[in-house]
């Protein structure tokens, strides 16, 4: 992935996720409050989620624990599906979180070492609040909840912070035209 490709994804998922805000529709609003205990979102995220961090596991290297990828593999793969049972409360919001914390190493790997780049440090400190954020809401996940009631208790302000993540979101797709 190139710097370009990585700052432009992640400025367009901004705008998207923006736009589904500043939309405010009464379906975006009922997605919102459902999606912590979503089973369906559980499923895709926290499926996504456990998919690719298996395959991380299955190619790491013998200097990563690589002699013992089998065992590794079979019991990460053997607690993913057990918490679909056992722990199935706020798993989509877990997935999400993990989702965020895999995807920050290929996105930042764009980024390392590009010091003649400045405008890079956008998408470099976004990823870095995505990251705090995440690790905050894999620990906490009904806190998902609290931020999802206070984004929809006063009318207008989730149409507010959509503004502001879909501003972000052009600005990134505007400095990824600049590389």
């Amino acid at each position: 992935m190139t710097l370009f490709l990585a700052t432009l994804l992640v400025g367009l998922v901004l705008l998207a996720f923006g736009g589904a805000l500043i939309a405010d529709t009464s379906l975006v609003r009922s997605a919102l409050r459902g999606f912590p205990r979503s089973k369906a979102a559980s499923y895709l995220f926290f499926g996504a989620a456990s998919a690719w961090f298996l395959y991380r596991v299955a190619h790491l290297s013998e200097a990563d624990f690589g002699q013992f990828r089998t065992p590794l593999f079979f019991g990460f793969a053997a607690v993913a599906v057990l918490s679909f049972f056992y722990v199935s409360e706020f798993l989509a919001v877990r997935g999400l979180a993990a989702l965020v914390l895999l995807s920050a190493s290929p996105l930042l790997a764009t980024a390392f070492t590009r010091y003649e780049i400045p405008q890079r440090l956008f998408m470099v400190g976004f990823v870095y609040a995505a990251l705090t954020l995440s690790l905050y809401l894999g620990a906490a996940p009904y806190r998902l909840r609290d931020i999802i009631e206070w984004l929809q208790r006063v009318p207008g302000r989730s149409r507010w912070v959509g503004a502001l993540f879909a501003a972000y979101g052009l600005l990134l797709a505007g400095v990824s035209l600049t590389y």
